[in-house]
């Protein structure tokens, strides 16, 4: 669990290196939305990079963290401010917050897949585009 908790601090602070050496080499993400397992750290990198360049100042707040066996499952609450580009959306200077569980096989002393499950529509709703009916 710490372990967990040092990756999760190393996202924090934009240290992508730190969090990767602790993934190992073959990392697995699973993924909403794709139908297959991702593979590689890498592609970890990438789609957490987009999410830094879009919320700079990611604010990561573990609320529940627990295990058994080689799996770990975090709840977690994410904050930030949208001054980046966010798939299809432009920078909006909200402030936004949302929720993900996430869990984690670990292999070793190392991450070696992961499941998550980001409340992405609360995120969407939070940075489209808002109608005033004018």
């Amino acid at each position: 669990m710490t372990l967990l908790r040092t990756a999760y601090q190393c996202v924090e602070r934009g240290d992508l290196d730190a969090a990767t050496e602790l993934m190992a080499e073959d990392f697995i993400a699973n993924v909403p939305g794709s139908p297959e397992p991702l593979h590689g750290r890498e592609i970890w990198r990438f789609g957490t990079q987009a999410m830094l360049d879009a919320f700079p100042d990611l604010k990561i707040d573990v609320q529940d963290i627990f295990g058994a066996g080689d799996k770990v499952t975090v709840l977690v609450n994410f904050q930030g401010t949208h001054l980046g580009a966010f798939q299809q959306f432009e920078a909006t200077g909200r402030t936004v917050a949302y929720r993900s569980v996430e869990v984690y096989r670990i292999e070793g002393d190392k991450i070696a897949e992961e499941w998550v499950a980001p409340d992405m529509i609360s995120l969407m709703q939070q940075i489209a585009p808002t109608t005033t009916g004018h």
